[in-house]
């Protein structure tokens, strides 16, 4: 059952609302937040060409797809440092050394690329990156759906991704994406409707990745919340235990032991706190253990901002 449950969150990718997007405005929003929350030891570089980098996509995938590359790159230099480039390029024809792949038309593409010089992988690694649950990290590092999810996106985009690694050398991801010409955009587009994410109240909100943490942040933030961030169990503890009532509601994104852990020493402070529990595939969490722990809602990584909007909204509510 919980690993249907996980197949169902990897599908809903496909939920999309697409409208014209320009990446280069994007990379840039993402290096700005790179800066701010990446180790100094990690050099971040961008390269744009003049040409235009408009796709029709939606700008929460296209954000997911970006952060969990960059995410990875960022643990392959962690510790050692190095640089991070991110670099789009626009390209006319059949672009280079992807002809292997039949169902990519000849035309206009952009061409987005994630360079690191971090520890790199094998090649038996590099055939089995984009496999759901694969994963080279750690226990409760790491669910193994990130790439698998962002290969899913560029494929729903009508594009592909290729990949290039060597152990020592870095790995360099490029992902090409069908150009969207002028003539094609539409008038009037409505993005989200963010009258219908919106919410208020003061979260807390737990994550031990710091990139993922500021993400986090802001996305809570831009619904319309106040939110405080802990990177640790201990540290969202004697902020709860300050003041147990300070906060609407909880959200904890750390390895499923962790979370559970945490969860149940919340409740003790506080019985009524709403406590929604974010974890990857696990075998001893399921969403009846969790309610059956008092927690409200319980959410499987890779996480949507939407499906965080609705759940917020649905816990505060009742």
């Amino acid at each position: 059952k919980e690993l249907v449950q996980q197949i169902l969150t990897f599908s809903r990718q496909t939920e999309q609302i697409q409208q014209p997007l320009d990446l280069q405005v994007l990379v840039k929003e993402v290096g700005k937040f790179l800066r701010a929350t990446f180790p100094a030891t990690i050099e971040i570089r961008q390269q744009f060409t003049e040409a235009t980098s408009i796709i029709l996509g939606d700008p929460i995938q296209m954000h997911q797809v970006l952060m969990n590359l960059c995410a990875n790159a960022e643990y392959a230099m962690r510790g050692s440092g190095g640089l991070l480039e991110l670099k789009l390029e626009r390209m006319i024809g059949e672009p280079d050394g992807i002809g292997a792949h039949p169902d990519l038309k000849g035309g206009a593409y952009v061409c987005l690329t994630v360079r690191d010089t971090g520890t790199g992988m094998t090649p038996d690694v590099v055939q089995r990156i984009f496999d759901p649950f694969f994963t080279t990290k750690r226990v409760g590092e790491g669910t193994g759906m990130g790439l698998a999810v962002v290969h899913g996106i560029v494929i729903s985009y009508g594009g592909i991704i290729k990949v290039e690694s060597e152990p020592g050398r870095g790995t360099i991801f490029r992902i090409y994406f069908p150009e969207m010409e002028a003539a094609n955009f539409p008038e009037e587009h409505s993005p989200l409707h963010p009258e219908v994410f919106m919410g208020r109240g003061h979260i807390l909100f737990v994550e031990d990745e710091e990139p993922l943490a500021r993400l986090g942040e802001e996305a809570i933030k831009g619904l319309g919340y106040e939110v405080m961030v802990r990177t640790s169990s201990i540290e969202a503890l004697e902020a709860f235990r300050a003041d147990p009532f300070r906060f609407d509601a909880v959200v904890t994104s750390m390895p499923h032991i962790t979370g559970e852990a945490l969860a149940r020493q919340l409740l003790e402070l506080r019985p009524d706190v709403p406590i929604i529990l974010c974890t990857g595939f696990s075998h001893s969490m399921t969403s009846e253990k969790a309610k059956a722990m008092g927690i409200r809602a319980f959410l499987l990584k890779p996480l949507l901002i939407k499906d965080l909007a609705w759940t917020l909204r649905e816990v505060l509510n009742s």
